[in-house]
């Protein structure tokens, strides 16, 4: 239709139309196959709805218009969408049956009323399968199989132990016939606040969540600002019209309530930058990887004042990688090593698994079994197991059809779901304790388990003393950031990748290939965040639970329900942030495809689920060699003596000695900055003041240290001899000369951060 036609339908006599709405309409017309009068005809109805018969016919009504047609459409293909039929098909020739009139040939002479129909309980779902298979089963069903067919039982399961994905398989893991080790090999420290994740839950103010929103975008424009070296000048308004170029920072998010596009990615600013508004995003040929809530920074120009048009996607700075100091290293080298010279040092082994641990049809838990007979075996030091442990999900915890062992001394009549979890969880991890007992056991929880009253994402701990769980085993939270000796690892059971996937928009090749697994972990990585999609997924576009069997009166009927999905509390998304450095492991359990990868120098796991709903999964093993400490970086120990030393006089710890004075450093610093290692008597170092500026130190015969004073010395501010050092500064530089923890970690880890 040329504009002329469209025109006379749409503009009003002493008017003609704008070009940007001219233009519009026939894009209208072209997306939903529509001709002119038709497109009439829906704006009149349009107008109508918006109850003003002087609706102005601009380029934004005309926006609100499309989107209100494109929702309509949506609305009307989901309700066209094809529901699974009852009714049971007929797939074979009739046969005729006594006192039936199959063909009408008999005109009436047999009675064809039907008989009066019983009341005929089925057999319940998950009864243990016949021994036999009859006829008349499985092969001929119409419906498909049952789901009382016939499992291979998990003992029996194929291709038990065979490698599903490896890294690093070039390297062969060392091996030792050494007895099970005296001591625990292992140090665990978090990384993360964990006394904040116990808040209460369903109580989230809409005025704090969009503060913490809010917060997050003006984070990250310091952040690109700081790491790219812009002025404060090149950031600007996206919304707002003009004809400079302005670089932009904001959330990624969709003008329509149905699933993002590319015809729907709009740019959500902050108050500070743009008054919380939003913006077309015009991408043009760009390469891109969107999701909804994904922080992005762009640089390009609003001249219309409808659409910002992007020139340049701008990279977001990464996280800085973890550092450890060379004492360190050799006190964690001298844990794996043991205290016995006939202990062979073998690597720190670990296994991590993710739930559901035992499939739909049963509570027998095999699985987990068969796992931690492995770790006994094995002596692995670490266990990462996350859940959900007792799943909301699973038929028998959904409908309470919860039989427990015969050995366990509470009846099935009166089983709570912590009765549930001791029999079925805490039992078979004592078990470990007395087999294995210096294997270390995490326990991170799940949305979807059972047992926690924290029901929101981030959460809390699993309630160790309700649950009777051994001394051996931790509960930590729901995300965290934890060190395993120097290993730092980030841990959430969340399926975030499960939900980016589903959400995921992109446009070109961001430079990792066609690897998706790749280009999802890159996303959080590049977000600094357990789980940057916001909003989260839809519950009912997650996959959906098994169905139950309810009786109700003498009949029996599956019960449905949808997924539990996140469960996000917005008011405490900070908790699930990435403090400080990038993790060197990070376990990110999916029903995606199980993988291990290397993604921006970050050791990337999904170890799948241990057991699916209807068979045996997967789990991934680690084998991690110690971190041999060189000459040259054994030599920088004198470093962290002088450091130490000028920190406890900065810090009003110990007074700045005369020259040729002894100093002494506090135990808790000592535990600070050296990782909880004290030296004896924390008699550390002689500290020789020669000249305003330089400061000389030198081992004493009770100090562990035997190498020779730096040369040159160590210089500082002179400010160390008057004990006027700012904090601030002798952190930065005690930290930044070494390599390692940041200033505000290391005032952090004084006022704790034990894992309990």
């Amino acid at each position: 239709m040329s504009d002329t036609e469209l025109s006379s339908l749409f503009a009003s006599s002493e008017s003609t139309l704008a070009a940007d709405v001219s233009a519009e309409l026939h894009s209208i017309m072209r997306l939903l196959s529509l001709s002119g009068q038709e497109l009439f005809y829906k704006w009149e109805a349009y107008s109508m709805k918006l109850g003003s018969e002087n609706t102005k016919l601009d380029y934004k009504t005309v926006r609100d218009f499309r989107k209100d047609l494109q929702d309509a459409l949506e609305r009307e293909s989901r309700s066209k969408a094809p529901v699974h039929s009852t009714k049971k098909p007929i797939n074979h020739t009739p046969r005729p049956t006594s006192n039936s009139d199959v063909y009408g040939v008999l005109d009436g002479l047999v009675n064809n009323t039907p008989a009066p129909r019983t009341a005929i309980k089925r057999r319940n779902e998950y009864d243990t399968p016949p021994a036999k298979a009859s006829r008349s089963g499985q092969k001929s069903s119409p419906h498909g199989t049952p789901a009382d067919a016939l499992q291979t039982s998990f003992a029996d399961r194929p291709n038990a132990g065979s490698i599903v994905e490896s890294l690093n398989s070039h390297i062969t893991a060392e091996e030792s016939d050494a007895p099970h080790p005296s001591e625990s090999r292992v140090k665990l420290k978090a990384n993360t606040e964990i006394s904040k994740f116990n808040y209460k839950s369903m109580a989230m103010k809409i005025s704090e969540a969009s503060e913490i929103l809010d917060d997050r975008i003006d984070e990250f424009t310091a952040l690109v600002q700081e790491g790219h070296g812009f002025p404060e000048s090149a950031f600007g308004n996206p919304a707002a019209r003009s004809t400079s170029e302005i670089i932009a920072v904001g959330r990624i998010a969709s003008d329509s309530e149905g699933s993002i596009n590319a015809a729907s990615i709009v740019l959500e600013t902050s108050r500070r930058m743009g008054a919380g508004l939003r913006v077309p995003l015009k991408m043009d040929s760009l390469p891109y990887d969107f999701f909804p809530g994904k922080i992005v920074a762009v640089r390009g120009i609003n001249a219309s004042g409808e659409s910002f048009k992007v020139s340049e996607n701008i990279t977001l700075p990464h996280l800085s990688l973890p550092a450890s100091r060379p004492l360190e290293l050799e006190v964690h080298n001298a844990r794996l090593s043991g205290s016995s010279e006939t202990e062979n040092t073998r690597p720190l082994s670990m296994i991590v698994a993710s739930g559901p641990y035992t499939p739909d049809t049963d509570l027998s838990y095999e699985a987990l079994h068969t796992l931690l007979d492995r770790a006994a075996d094995s002596r692995t030091d670490v266990l990462i197991l996350t859940g959900p442990f007792l799943d909301l999900e699973h038929p028998l915890i959904a409908s309470g059809d919860i039989t427990l062992p015969p050995s366990y001394p509470v009846s099935s009549e009166h089983t709570t779901l912590n009765d549930a979890f001791k029999a079925l969880i805490s039992a078979p991890l004592s078990n470990l304790a007395s087999r294995s007992p210096n294997t270390t056991v995490i326990l991170v929880p799940s949305i979807r388990d059972a047992v926690l009253k924290h029901v929101s994402w981030p959460q809390d701990r699993l309630p160790r003393r309700d649950l009777g769980l051994a001394k051996n085993v931790t509960c930590v939270t729901n995300p965290i950031t934890l060190s395993i000796n120097e290993l730092v690892v980030g841990i959430s059971s969340q399926d975030v990748l499960f939900e980016m996937q589903r959400q995921l928009v992109s446009q070109g090749s961001k430079g990792i290939g066609d690897d998706l697994l790749a280009r999802l972990t890159a996303n959080l990585v590049e977000q600094r965040h357990f789980f940057p999609v916001f909003p989260p997924l839809d519950p009912e576009k997650l996959p959906r639970p098994s169905a139950y069997r309810v009786e109700t009166e003498g009949l029996t009927e599956d019960n449905k329900t949808a997924a539990t999905g996140a469960s996000l509390d917005t008011s405490y998304l900070k908790l699930g942030e990435w403090l400080h450095v990038r993790p060197d492991l990070l376990i990110t359990p999916s029903v995606l495809t199980p993988f291990a990868k290397v993604v921006d120098s970050v050791v990337a796991v999904n170890p799948g689920s241990l057991s699916k709903r209807k068979g045996a999964g997967t789990f991934a093993e680690l084998s991690v060699a110690r971190r041999e400490v060189g000459e040259e970086e054994g030599g920088r120990d004198v470093y962290t003596i002088f450091f130490a030393c000028a920190l406890a006089v900065a810090a009003g710890a110990c007074p700045a000695p005369d020259p040729g004075q002894w100093i002494f450093v506090p135990a808790r610093l000592w535990e600070i900055l050296l990782d909880g290692y004290t030296p004896p008597r924390y008699q550390c170092a002689t500290l020789t003041l020669t000249s305003a500026t330089t400061l000389t130190t030198t081992p004493t015969t009770s100090s562990p240290y035997s190498a020779s004073p730096p040369s040159p010395s160590p210089t500082v501010d002179s400010a160390v001899s008057t004990a006027t050092w700012a904090w601030t500064t002798v952190l930065t530089q005690v930290l930044g000369g070494a390599g390692t923890r940041s200033a505000g970690v290391l005032r952090g880890e004084m006022a704790g951060g034990e894992i309990g």
